[in-house]
């Protein structure tokens, strides 16, 4: 009789390997995500694909494991008692961090192209080519629609007007480029064209920028456009690009 309740799995122990399971399984695709679209093997949908699926996994393991060390009372229950803990805040963690990326982009319009004059925005001309892949986004602006949407959510992005010639600000403007990290594409100083790269974050998605230097009286005048490759909506990525690149623009040339 002893040895048969010894044999009777421990409550929670089915739960807690559920858990172990699932974090491991999840932190393997959201690993495979972000280094397969670095190493070119992975496209960035079918890299966003898999860290869905791995941000799923992942918050079935912060439940299960969870529910797993309760029902043994603590730790009783759980066969690998650290393995238990790390999938719970495996778990916990990336879910929280992927609840705080989308309460960013809560209320953000399902737009991709934003521009600091949307009358007359910067035009793209050498990437022009490198946005020919199919499915790709077309170079030219999205329009007014979406100018009334950029409009009504980022009322701030507005042109930058500074005192200071254009050759200084263009010269500043190439190294701030560079201090993003962003790839340089293309300068242009008789154009007062400059135009440049950027990859998000974890899957890197492509998007590209041009920036727009005009002298403006006794001073200059930059505009700043940065729009998608592909898709739809950017949850508001491009809208803070270029927000921070004009601050940190401003902030150069204000030393």
């Amino acid at each position: 009789m002893k040895d048969a309740l010894q044999l009777k799995p421990r409550k929670g122990s089915r739960l807690s390997a559920i858990g172990i399971w699932a974090a491991a399984i999840g932190i393997v695709l959201a690993i495979v995500s972000g280094f397969g679209a670095r190493a070119g093997f992975l496209s960035p949908f079918s890299s966003m694909g898999a860290y869905a699926l791995g941000s799923l996994l992942l918050f079935v393991a912060a439940i299960t494991a969870g529910l797993g060390l309760i029902r043994s009372g603590g730790l009783r229950g759980a066969t690998s008692r650290p393995l238990v803990w790390m999938a719970l805040l495996a778990g916990l963690a990336v879910t929280a961090n992927n609840g705080f990326v989308m309460s960013q982009a809560m209320g953000v319009p399902a737009i991709h192209d934003i521009s600091t004059d949307t009358d007359t925005p910067p035009a793209f001309v050498v990437i022009v080519a490198l946005r020919q892949a199919e499915g790709a986004n077309p170079s030219e602006y999205a329009g007014a629609e979406t100018a009334a949407e950029q409009h009504r959510a980022f009322p701030d992005i507005q042109p930058l007007l500074i005192d200071k010639p254009a050759d200084v600000v263009f010269a500043s403007a190439k190294e701030v480029v560079a201090d993003r990290g962003w790839t340089l594409v293309d300068a242009s100083e008789a154009d007062g064209r400059i135009e440049a790269t950027a990859e998000t974050g974890w899957v890197r998605f492509k998007d590209d920028v041009v920036i727009r230097i005009r002298p403006d009286g006794a001073g200059t005048r930059i505009d700043v456009r940065s729009k998608s490759r592909v898709g739809r909506g950017d949850m508001g990525v491009n809208a803070r690009r270029v927000r921070n690149y004009l601050h940190a623009l401003q902030a150069r040339l204000a030393n």
